[in-house]
Formats: structure tokens, sequence, C-alpha cells
């Protein structure tokens, strides 16, 4: 269909209706109209308040100061996320953006330090990881360094509503239209099923040209008016259940999230500058809805500022995230739960991937094949890598680990897994979100411990692989000394 795109209408805003418009606004400018539809009279989801590191690309594309965002939206620093109870109970481990050692030529630094290993060097993986040290020390700064070795990744807390409502403000500058109703009825061609206009409640009609659902679990374009399909990942992913509660900051800001696993699910802990962030991811056929609210309210540890906000939900992706002349964003294009912190980050590269592909002289069905091609690969990667958190477990109290343990996982995972246990050989597939140091730690965290390393290990003596081992030690520990705290910093940056 060669019709050119001149207006696209957004179902929605939230986090996903607000950074849809502002990335499209932004990147293709002022020859595309866009405008935005939604209610005050619906609450949004909020997908999360934690992010990963792409999320500062975004906020440098469209030009965002960092210190008015964190100042605007309650933000803090996420180096990483603490896991707690997930291989056995009492134990923990850190899954942090940054990587372990130095890059090394054909041959990953973790090699070099299982050699060490042998050799009798104890030294934990994660001291020779600068988030890692950063973190367990509550420091954070900017680091201004040339060398590789001392880079810290890192991302975002922030209140997700504060953060919708920034963008909104961003949006309106820059001439993105927002209509206030609620649609109440979609017209489609007769001929090519489009949808070609919305009747809201008040009776306005808004055309477009491309339509993006930013509409939530319900999908209002792209299932109830399309059809488009969903492919159910509980089997695998069985939690279907969230509960989300505000409580009190501490005195002390934490420059990580806490992901807390318990019998049947998990909990979450994220700190903001005005208040913590809590929740809870279950499963119904473990906990009832009271079960998990006392188990969450239990386990707070500063005081509830708020009612439970109960979320259902199934883990999946939609069949078709594009389909006719129709893009899901957000949750109306699957839900993968928030353990690694997704869900902002999917939508952002949704957005991404239609830029790359925008159909600005019509819509083609080759480009629509690559789009949903690519969302396929990558809700499949990330549930690779969510799966592996539950089913790599030695956790023996409940059914809930026990099954997840002893269940089928996809190939893809189960040759990932393999190949790592063998000789510790970790790929990064094609746009695979996640870095092999993601995969290690999280691998080696849950309990698996190579049985080889890789031959150039041995390319240099045990004098040699020592001092090495040593020097990057002591290199990545060498700023933990001057780096202010992380509420120094907050304070210092932002003049909060």
């Amino acid at each position: 269909m060669k019709n050119t795109i001149k207006k696209v209408v957004i179902v929605g805003g939230g986090t996903a209706g607000w950074m849809s418009a502002a990335l499209l606004k932004k990147m293709i400018g002022a020859p595309l109209a866009i405008e935005l539809v939604e209610s005050e009279t619906i609450g949004t989801v909020g997908v999360g308040e934690a992010t990963i590191p792409p999320i500062r690309l975004l906020n440098q594309v469209l030009g965002i100061n960092e210190a008015d965002f964190l100042r605007e939206t309650k933000a803090t620093i996420k180096l990483g996320i603490m896991f707690e109870n997930w291989r056995v109970k009492n134990e923990q481990y850190f899954h942090s953006f940054g990587a372990s050692g130095r890059s090394m030529a054909f041959c990953q630094f973790h090699h070099f330090w299982q050699r060490g290993q042998q050799l009798g060097i104890d030294t934990s993986l994660w001291e020779y990881d600068l988030n890692y040290l950063c973190a367990r020390d509550g420091k954070f700064a900017h680091i201004n360094s040339k060398d590789p070795i001392l880079e810290l990744p890192y991302a975002y807390h922030f209140d997700a509503s504060l953060y919708a409502a920034f963008l909104r403000k961003y949006c309106e500058k820059i001439g993105v239209k927002r209509t206030e109703g609620l649609v109440e009825h979609v017209e489609q061609n007769n001929e090519t099923g489009f949808i070609e206009k919305l009747i809201l409640k008040d009776g306005q009609e808004i055309t477009g040209d491309l339509f993006i659902d930013c509409s939530g679990f319900r999908g209002l374009l792209i299932q109830q008016e399309l059809g488009s399909g969903y492919e159910d990942w509980s089997h695998w992913l069985p939690c279907d259940r969230a509960i989300a509660v505000p409580s009190q900051r501490f005195e002390k800001t934490l420059p990580y999230t806490r992901a807390i696993a318990h019998s049947a699910g998990w909990q979450w802990r994220i700190p903001l500058q005005h208040r913590n962030g809590n929740g809870m991811v279950y499963s119904s056929s473990h906990y009832s809805d009271e079960q998990a609210a006392d188990l969450l309210l239990s386990n707070l540890e500063s005081k509830a500022i708020g009612e439970p906000n109960f979320i259902k939900f199934k883990t999946g992706r939609r069949r078709k995230q594009w389909n006719r002349n129709v893009i899901a964003v957000g949750l109306a294009s699957g839900f993968l739960e928030p353990l690694e912190s997704t869900s902002i980050h999917l939508i952002q590269s949704a957005i991404v991937r239609l830029i790359h592909l925008f159909p600005h002289n019509g819509i083609n069905s080759s480009a629509v094949a690559e789009y949903n091609k690519q969302s396929q690969i990558e809700f499949e990667q990330i549930r690779d890598f969510l799966i592996l958190h539950y089913h790599l477990n030695e956790r023996s109290d409940s059914h809930f680990w026990r099954d997840m343990r002893h269940m089928e996982i996809p190939d893809s995972l189960a040759h990932k897994m393999e190949l790592f246990r063998a000789n510790g050989k970790l790929f990064r597939e094609q746009n695979d979100l996640f870095l092999e140091s993601s995969w290690l730690q999280v691998m080696l965290g849950q309990g698996i411990m190579p049985q080889d390393y890789h031959p150039i290990a041995n390319n240099m003596s045990a004098e040699k692989l020592t001092e090495m081992l040593t020097n990057i030690k002591n290199i990545k520990h060498e700023p933990l000394s001057s780096l202010p705290s992380h509420d120094e910093f907050l304070q210092q940056f932002c003049k909060v």
C-alpha cells in the first residue's frame, strides 16, 4: 500500500506512549504530525522503575539534560541488580552492568580467572568488576577515563509516572499534539483492514496513516480490533501476578536494585530519591493475592506509604507486533516480567526499530516482516535469559523451585548452558540485549562452574598470571577511595 505516512496516531500515554512520541518527533521531525490520545480516567501500569544502560543513549538522542532528568523524575543511579536466594536460600550474587577484568584478544577474562582459581587464587570474579565494587560500597561518580578497564556503565531508577510526565512536557514543546479522550469506536478500511479513524466517546474523530498501540495489556488496536494473537510463555515463566507498593526512602540510597526470591516468586526493591519502590512477582497457583500481599508487606524494610496495586499478566509476546498499519509498543506488544528491568528498554527498541524501518512512502510487507522477525528474536532472547534465573537453581524448599529446575527449557537456552558448562565459552547472539558478561555473571551466580577453560589462558606462566590478576584487581579498586557516596553524588550533581 503506497500511501505516504504523514500522520502517526498514538493510542495511550504512559511511558510507552510518550517515549514513542518523543523519539519519532525528534528523529523524523516536522514532516510527521503526531497526535497522542489518552484519558486521565485510565490509570497506567508502571512498567518498571528500573532501567538498563541503553536508556542513557535515548536521553542523549532526545537532548535531555541528565541533571534535570534526575531531579524531575526523582531518579537514582543503578549499577546492577543484587540477586538474593535464587540459587539457594541465604545466598546472593550481583549482576552488574560492567564486566570483570579487562578485554582480552580471542579469550575472555573469566578463562584466566578460572585458571587462577585452580592455582589457588581464591578471589571472587566480582572483585575484578568496578560496577560491583561501587555498588557494594554505595559509591558513584562519572568516571572520565580513556582506559576501558575503568568504565562504569550505569542506568537509572526513576518514578515511571514522573518520567511519563517529563516526556509529555518535552513532547508538547516539540509539537506533539495531545488529545484527551476515550476511544469508543475504530473504523477500518473495508478492503485492506487498515485502521483509518478513531472515534472518541465525546464524538471527536481522529484520523491517521500509522497507529501505535500503547494501550497496555488491553491491546485496543493490535488485539481487540486486529486479532493479532498472543504466544503464551507461562509454561516457562509461570508467575502471572504482581503487587506494587511504595514505602519510605532509606537514609542511605544504594545504587542497585534488589531481587529477592521467595518460595513462589520474587520481590523487588528499588531506591528513589523520595521513596522506595517495592513489589512482588508471583504465581497465583502457589500464592493467593492475600498471601502475596502479606509476604510483601511483612518484608518491607521501611513503612508503606500507599496501598498495594495488583496487576495480572501473562508472560509472552504478541504474534504480530506490527499488523497492517498498527504497531504495538509496551505492554500491548507482550510482557516479560521485570526481573532484568527490560520493559522500558523494549519500548525503546520497538520505536528505534520502527524508525529504522519507517514506511514514509507507504507500508510494504517486507518491512513489516523484518520488524516482526526482529521483535520476535529480541523477545525470545530476553525470555531465555529470564528462564535461566529460575531454571538453574538448587532450591528444594518448594514445589515451585523444584518444578522450575526440572522443566523442559528452550533448545536455544539449553545449548548456551551446555556450551558454558563444558568449557566456559560464551557467544553473544546477534542483537542479544545481554552481553557475554551478563550471561557469565548469572550462570556463575546460579551455580554453573565450567569444567574447563580456554587453552590460551595457559600461555603465560603461573607467576605472570598471578601478577596480571593482581594488577587488574588493584586498578579496579583504585578509584573507590576518591569516589563520593551515591547520595553525595546526587546532592552535588542534581542540587537536590
